[in-house]
């Protein structure tokens, strides 16, 4: 009799087993999260003030790996954090160092970020994206990101960050793109910024306060998209400027830039140009009619003279585009053989002259 029953008795404490499984995969043989990065997870939630609602699936008792706003690995090791419109209130907590395997850390629209950027970073030697955009993180950008070499994009742009650029972030090997725009950064740019190694780089710094001149080393680099408008910049540009480069996107405009426009030369890939606000002279260079790709063009508010060129795109860009300078004319402006130009071209040429004998 024990010989019969002892089968079934064994069949039956597999399926309970199985279905025990079933309600409980804590217990199954399959992977889960890290039980470090759990805690790790656990005492970062703690960190914030008003985590309750927004990480409410952060339940110590389920696999971390199935939280909101968390992404797990091969491996099953946490390997991205992104927080993008959850304003979660307090400083980006130190223990996000103490996930390894972090290739991401994305805080978007996080108003209620603040303090600085975390030196606990550092250690995350797998970060490939570093985005903390939109926030109130303030203070300097911490010398430790030019160590994180796997690094490929780096976004702090709309943030509080003041004091100057780390020369070191020039040097990432990796890098593609860096955005610092809308922040309150001064000094000079590195001139390690024309070592990035990567093509199509795209370099975002507008809306601070950066001084000097630009960095003669960056003319080596090709820039896809370049934009450092409303700063405080000054000098020369033009070997920034190569007929073989591939650039796209330049926005040099409000700045204290002064250079001869005629000398540049223009790259045939560029889809928008922005020169206004600056102390550009000379004329306009018959090349400019032969970007047949340009769709947004503006070199209001310089001293350039002379008359527009004819051709390409040149007269669809509007009176705007060309308001006040010494003494352009021709259309999408007035002729240059009107009564009004006639009587103010000989002022306005003077001006145009004396401008290109103005100490840099």
């Amino acid at each position: 009799m024990e010989t019969t029953v002892q089968p079934y008795m064994s069949i039956l404490f597999l399926t309970l087993l199985n279905f025990s499984t079933f309600l409980h995969p804590s217990l199954s043989d399959d992977p889960f999260c890290n039980p470090e990065d759990k805690k790790t997870l656990l005492r970062f939630k703690k960190s914030f003030t008003n985590s309750q609602y927004i990480l409410l699936s952060w339940d110590p008792i389920t696999d971390c790996c199935n939280w909101n706003h968390v992404d797990c690995g091969d491996t099953n090791r946490i390997t991205s954090l992104r927080f993008v419109g959850y304003n979660l209130s307090g400083q980006i907590p130190p223990q996000i160092g103490n996930l390894p395997f972090l290739e991401t850390i994305n805080f978007d629209n996080v108003p209620g970020l603040l303090g600085p950027i975390a030196p606990s970073i550092a250690n995350l030697t797998k970060l490939r994206y570093l985005i903390i955009t939109r926030t109130n993180v303030s203070g300097p950008i911490p010398e430790f990101i030019g160590s994180l070499k796997k690094i490929e994009f780096i976004n702090l742009s709309y943030n509080r960050l003041t004091g100057q650029i780390p020369k070191s972030i020039g040097y990432l090997p990796k890098l593609g793109g860096l955005r610092l725009d809308y922040n309150t950064l001064t000094g000079s740019i590195p001139e390690s910024f024309g070592d990035f190694k990567k093509e199509d780089f795209y370099l975002y710094m507008s809306h601070n306060k950066l001084s000097g001149k630009i960095p003669l080393s960056m003319e080596k680099k090709d820039f896809t998209y370049i934009d450092l408008s409303e700063n405080r910049l000054e000098g020369d540009v033009v070997p920034l400027f190569r007929s073989k480069k591939k650039m796209e996107l330049v926005d040099l405009s409000g700045n204290l830039l002064r250079f001869d426009l005629s000398k540049v030369e223009f790259p045939s890939s560029l889809v928008s140009l922005d020169l206004s606000e600056n102390k550009v002279f000379g004329i306009l260079p018959e090349q400019l009619t032969e970007l047949t790709g340009l769709k947004s063009f503006n070199v209001s508010y310089n001293k350039l003279c002379g008359k527009i060129p004819v051709g390409g795109n040149l007269q669809k860009f509007g009176e705007s585009a060309y308001f006040h300078n010494c003494c352009l004319c021709g259309s999408p402006l007035e002729s240059c053989l009107s009564l009004a130009k006639i009587l103010t071209f000989g002022l306005c040429l003077i001006e145009c002259i004396l401008s290109r004998y103005e100490p840099f």
